[in-house]
């Protein structure tokens, strides 16, 4: 099963790596991994995608916790939450159907158009795994030149959040 964990850790040199060890210790191919800033600048989050059963990966998740410079560790996978990924993509674009063909899909996938040439034009797109792989694959035929995928982003959705919060107040 693909799971998506996300750790909240020091932001100082060396931490990720005691993380992606982790993961190579027990023989754990991360699928995408993401690292970005929180609100309070002396932590960042981890972002790691991986697959397996979910023993193994509980067992990750409290070794991940009694790390030193880790905060909190979340399987995201089992609560409701959203993920979203990051596609830039350059494909071949010349004036004429085949641009026009281009813009229609940018439009269709509620991507956007970030730069362009005579030739060719770079588009970002995001959602979900599933959507901007759809859209690259429409893509396809038109000549892809190169894609980058920034790896997934997930946080628990608020609206449950606040559901559980009114009923434990509700409760009290």
């Amino acid at each position: 099963m693909r799971h998506t964990l996300s750790i909240i850790v020091a932001d100082q040199p060396g931490e990720l790596s005691r993380i992606v060890g982790l993961f190579s210790a027990r023989g754990f191919n991360i699928e995408t991994l993401s690292v970005g800033s929180t609100l309070d600048p002396r932590w960042s989050r981890v972002t790691i995608v991986t697959s397996g059963d979910d023993r193994t990966v509980e067992q990750i998740v409290k070794q991940c916790e009694r790390l030193a410079r880790v905060r909190e560790v979340r399987d995201v996978t089992s609560q409701p939450h959203v993920e979203r990924e990051m596609a830039l993509i350059d494909v071949s674009a010349t004036p004429g159907a085949a641009r026009q063909e281009v813009l229609s899909l940018v439009s269709v996938f509620r991507a956007k158009v970030v730069d362009i040439s005579h030739t060719r034009m770079l588009i970002e797109a995001s959602g979900n795994r599933e959507k901007v792989d759809a859209f690259i694959e429409m893509l396809r035929p038109l000549g892809i030149n190169d894609i980058t995928r920034t790896g997934y982003i997930a946080i628990n959705r608020v609206s449950n959040e606040e559901s559980s919060q009114e009923t434990l107040v509700g409760s009290q």
